[in-house]
């Protein structure tokens, strides 16, 4: 058995400056740093963070007066940004800025008086604080299928954005849809998906049809991470989503050749070297990590909590 790495994988940009900015926080502020969600969705990264003095919580009525709270990478409403003003809690943002860009995009929209829909999964945090940024007239479609059904105020005063980690084909599909029934809808001026979707997304097409078995490291609340095993399965390859090494079945591996290995945008590096580990215990006798896109986006941290910025 051969095992083959996808690159790129794991962490992206959005989640390294999430991550260090409650890291940083801690260290300038002390513990407890409050955390409104989880900062990003992977159960080892929250429990990392957790054992350094990070206190996950649902809303900020959980938050004591005075405390210092972090918005997850997600991002958030408008109606939240103003509880924590009105609380005068010390807010320290990880929004990823590609998500950030898409609020900016949904406020413009709306101003210029144009009806908004957000292709994105109902419920996701990501889609909760981008519907969450106008106080209407803004509609959620997952499919293409809601499409057909979506009842407009004004079609020819209509616009779309979409959550950032969907899957470049189905969104595509949904966007084809949605300008076939309203032809004169507008879109933003680049793409909402972000980079690190799409870059992953490309290097699961790439090493799936050399594979056959895919194993896509991520939580099963990690968007793009159930969208990496969607795109394998696609591809016509046998894909698992697996929290790490641990959750590997070794029945799996009967009759395998080559093993396609990814990780989601929010799994650390230390869970594809432990699944390495364990698929060498049971018969990979060689590794290899295929050619493809190197990432070198960086954003930079919140401030205050720069390495110059004190308390």
């Amino acid at each position: 058995m051969q095992a083959l790495l996808a690159q790129p994988r794991g962490f992206c940009a959005g989640v390294d400056r999430a991550i260090e900015i409650v890291e940083r926080a801690i260290e300038l502020h002390g513990a407890p740093i409050y955390v409104r969600h989880e900062i990003v969705h992977n159960e080892h990264v929250v429990k990392e963070l957790r054992g350094k003095g990070a206190v996950f919580v649902d809303e900020l009525d959980q938050v004591p007066d005075g405390a210092v709270v972090i918005f997850s990478a997600h991002g958030v409403s408008k109606e939240v940004r103003e509880v924590a003003g009105v609380r005068g809690l010390r807010v320290f943002d990880a929004t990823c800025p590609l998500v950030t860009k898409v609020h900016i995009e949904v406020a413009k929209m709306r101003k210029d008086g144009r009806e908004i829909v957000m292709i994105g999964h109902a419920g996701h945090p990501e889609v909760e604080g981008t519907m969450g940024q106008v106080s209407g007239g803004i509609h959620l479609v997952e499919t293409v299928a809601d499409v057909a059904r979506l009842q407009v105020a004004n079609p020819d005063q209509l616009a779309f954005v979409s959550q950032t980690t969907l899957s470049v084909d189905d969104c595509r599909e949904i966007i084809d849809a949605l300008k076939a029934r309203f032809p004169a809808i507008a879109e933003p001026k680049k793409q909402d998906i972000c980079y690190a979707t799409q870059n992953r997304q490309d290097a699961v097409k790439f090493m799936a049809p050399q594979c056959d078995l895919v194993l896509v490291i991520g939580s099963p609340t990690s968007s793009n991470s159930n969208r990496l095993r969607e795109v394998a399965e696609k591809m016509g390859c046998d894909a698992r989503l697996i929290g790490s090494a641990a959750e590997l079945d070794p029945a799996w591996l009967d009759g395998r050749e080559r093993i396609g290995i990814t990780a989601g945008a929010s799994a650390p590096e230390r869970l594809v070297i432990e699944l390495v580990d364990r698929l060498r215990e049971l018969g990979v006798s060689a590794v290899r990590t295929l050619p493809g896109i190197e990432e070198n986006t960086a954003f930079p941290l919140p401030r205050g909590l720069g390495r110059n910025d004190k308390h």
